[in-house]
């Protein structure tokens, strides 16, 4: 099965629960296990919180999401055009977190990447950033009753 969405809105807390949310009913097609799913939750979770916290830090602009569904894989795609990360390397760094004078613990690339199979992050100050997150779906017959 192959198909695609994207969605987009602002960049507020109370969104990143409805994203989540939204790209896990969409992969739902895939027919996921519960884990799986449960992945994808966290992941884009800490995606989406990264766009909002880091990315737009003082100020609202819009996170993009994109999901493509393709041979039994989900690219999903979380993307700002906000402050941008000035060393990707070292943002993914675990315990690392570039909010000073916060209670962030800096572990939100290592659950992206614990719960993923790929990763993929460009970034660039003043442009925003984007992270793109790959999950591999087993293949599940529907149970019949």
């Amino acid at each position: 099965m192959n198909n695609s969405m994207k969605m987009e809105f602002l960049s507020l807390s109370q969104n990143e629960k409805f994203a989540r949310t939204a790209v896990a009913s969409f992969v739902a097609q895939l027919n996921p296990t519960l884990d799986e799913i449960e992945d994808i939750k966290a992941s884009v979770s800490e995606a989406v919180t990264n766009a909002i916290v880091h990315g737009y830090a003082d100020s609202v602009g819009i996170v993009y999401i994109t999901c493509d569904l393709k041979d039994g894989e989900a690219i999903i795609t979380v993307k700002d055009t906000g402050c941008g990360i000035e060393d990707v390397s070292l943002a993914r760094t675990p315990l690392y977190t570039g909010a000073q004078n916060s209670e962030r613990s800096g572990l939100g690339f290592t659950v992206m990447e614990t719960f993923t199979d790929e990763i993929d992050v460009t970034s660039a100050p003043g442009e925003g950033t984007t992270i793109t997150l790959t999950k591999r779906i087993s293949t599940h017959a529907p149970e019949s009753e």
